[in-house]
């Protein structure tokens, strides 16, 4: 080193060497971006300047498209109110039941005569029996009547319970406490109740320690929980728990006549199939059954709830699939006579192209672009009354309706497709145009 900074200048590109990827990109972006551009400008210009012909235009896709996607955000919705406050059993928990989830009148009948009810030493052979389940609990309800003093509460949910319902279930303690197993090993009469109850046969004083009366037998109120809400219009917190001992003493012992529901608890989501299957062996053995027979007794989960919805609503949706299909036809065909009208207004523009040196696949994209902004403009459009629509439904019915960003980005993509078929007729009529012709045209 001879003590002077070296320094170092910028490599020239030599002539003829290649150019990098991006360069490729950016070059061909700038030769054909025009070809894009102008057109998609053009298109938008007309809309503006003939505003009632471009309404018109893009009304069969502006309705197609707002219908798919109201449709699809109210389904998206109600999934998930059912999912969440329908279906929802508790936490990774399972029912056995009487009867499955029945959908016709002769898988109904069969039922009744073969399908025996759920009783307490089924239970009790679960609870001892099942080695995977975190937990086994047995519930059953009815409706009854609770009074307090002069006021009083018909249609109410009366429910007996065992203590571990409190972990499987929905209902949460805000004051007091739930049922134990002290209370059910006592056959006490004490009650856990809904807010409604406290709401209405309480209002002004702390409801722990109240005597009320359900079905005319005095109860100690001991927990309150906390508020629900409604599903479907009908309240969630019009109810008394007691304990499921007490319950059958005064209702009908050991369960019988009575629709008993054991409640299973798996011990995580991977561990559902492998408990059904456990607890459905146990329950086949009772009742003796053959391999090849059918379960007398149901087995109830929340996606067998879902299942059964999202059969309804695949069939809404296929039915409206129908609906917006027809929409798109005829928006399709409406773009389609108004571009080859365009076709004929631009007879001579065409040819004047032409004669410059505009190629065939010149006039052909020119005229496809420009359909395609238009059914992509009334895509737009119909996303926007569809949005607006949600949210009405959102905040005016229970139904959270939600527009999904999937169902925005596939109306876009439909209705910009439905665009180019239907404007690849009239576009290669104008590029079949023979100059010279054109040119005479007169418009």
């Amino acid at each position: 080193m001879d003590g002077t900074l070296a320094t170092t200048k910028p490599a020239v590109p030599q002539r003829g060497a290649p150019k990098s990827a991006a360069s490729r990109v950016g070059g061909y972006l700038r030769r054909h971006g025009i070809v894009f551009r102008d057109p998609a400008v053009e298109a938008l210009a007309a809309l503006r300047a003939h505003k009632l012909r471009s309404a018109l235009t893009l009304l069969g896709v502006t309705l197609s498209v707002s219908v798919l996607i109201l449709v699809v955000s109210i389904i998206t919705g109600a999934n998930a109110y059912i999912e969440n406050r329908v279906a929802n059993l508790g936490s990774n928990v399972f029912l056995i039941l009487r009867f499955p989830i029945i959908t016709n009148q002769q898988d109904l009948l069969k039922a009744m005569r073969r399908n025996r009810y759920v009783t307490w030493e089924d239970y009790e052979a679960l609870r001892d029996g099942m080695r995977l389940p975190r937990a086994v609990g047995l519930e059953t309800r009815t409706d009854g009547k609770v009074r307090l003093g002069t006021q009083a509460l018909d249609d109410i949910n009366i429910r007996g319970v065992t203590a571990n319902i409190a972990d499987m279930d929905v209902e949460e303690v805000e004051t007091g406490r739930y049922i134990t197993d002290a209370d059910n090993d006592g056959r006490t009469e004490v009650a856990f109740i809904g807010q409604q109850i406290a709401e209405k046969l309480l209002p002004t004083v702390d409801p722990i320690g109240k005597t009320i009366y359900v079905d005319g037998r005095s109860f100690l109120v001991v927990g309150v929980a906390k508020p629900i809400g409604a599903v479907l219009g009908q309240s969630q917190d019009n109810f008394v728990y007691v304990p499921i001992r007490t319950f059958l003493k005064h209702y009908g012992e050991h369960g019988q006549g009575l629709d008993l529901a054991i409640n299973i608890q798996a011990r995580g989501p991977e561990w559902m199939q492998q408990t059904k299957d456990e607890a459905r062996t146990i329950m086949r053995g009772r009742r003796h059954l053959d391999p090849t027979a059918d379960d007398n007794f149901g087995i109830l989960a929340s996606d067998t709830i879902m299942g059964l919805w999202n059969n309804l609503t695949g069939a809404i949706a296929a039915t409206m699939v129908g609906v917006v299909s027809v929409f798109l036809v005829i928006g399709g065909v409406v773009i389609m006579n108004v571009m080859l009208a365009s076709v004929t207004e631009r007879t001579r523009e065409i040819g004047v192209r032409k004669s410059l040196g505009a190629r065939r696949r010149d006039v052909l994209m020119q005229f496809l672009v420009e359909s395609a902004v238009m059914a992509a403009v009334g895509g737009a459009i119909g996303i926007a009354i569809a949005y607006l629509l949600s949210t009405l439904v959102r905040v005016l019915t229970p139904v959270p309706s939600q527009v999904p960003i999937g169902a925005v980005l596939l109306s876009l993509a439909v209705s910009t497709t439905v665009g180019l078929f239907f404007g690849l007729y009239p576009a290669y009529r104008a590029s079949k145009l023979d100059p010279i012709e054109a040119l005479r045209c007169e418009t």
